[in-house]
């Protein structure tokens, strides 16, 4: 099978991205600086670390949006990343203190546990789950 191996999230405004997804997972998220290049800002890339290689997972990046944001109330025309949390109403809760918003509240999945969506601060929609198999 063909498995995605990283993602990248557009941002208006990576460092302010960075520091949500730091804030609210625990990313380590670095700018990535090839030695002796000068880039321009819509070049700029930053590598984000999810969790240790031992884990399952993948890792990915964090660019200057190269178009319009997504707008409120617009379809999402995107893959949307889940992230899987052991808590999540405490993930919910530290996503909205770090500047997001919750776009669909928490809801079961049977037998799978539990999943809500969000907004960053750069309007980009992900998903969290907690795993539960005896969710109802």
């Amino acid at each position: 099978m063909n498995r995605i191996v990283h993602f990248e999230i557009q941002a208006d405004d990576p460092e302010r991205a960075a520091k949500f997804y730091t804030d609210v997972f625990g990313w380590e998220i670095h700018e990535w600086v090839l030695p002796g290049v000068k880039m321009r800002d819509e070049n700029r890339y930053w590598m984000v670390t999810t969790g240790p290689e031992t884990e399952p997972g993948i890792n990915g990046g964090l660019v200057f949006r190269r178009g319009p944001a997504p707008i409120e109330g617009q379809r999402v025309n995107a893959y949307v990343c889940t992230v899987s949390v052991a808590n999540l109403d405490e993930y919910l809760d530290r996503a909205l203190k770090s500047g997001g918003s919750v776009v669909l509240p928490k809801m079961a999945v049977k037998n799978i546990g539990c999943v809500a969506y969000c907004k960053d601060t750069e309007n980009n929609i992900f998903g969290m789950m907690q795993e539960d198999e005896n969710a109802p």
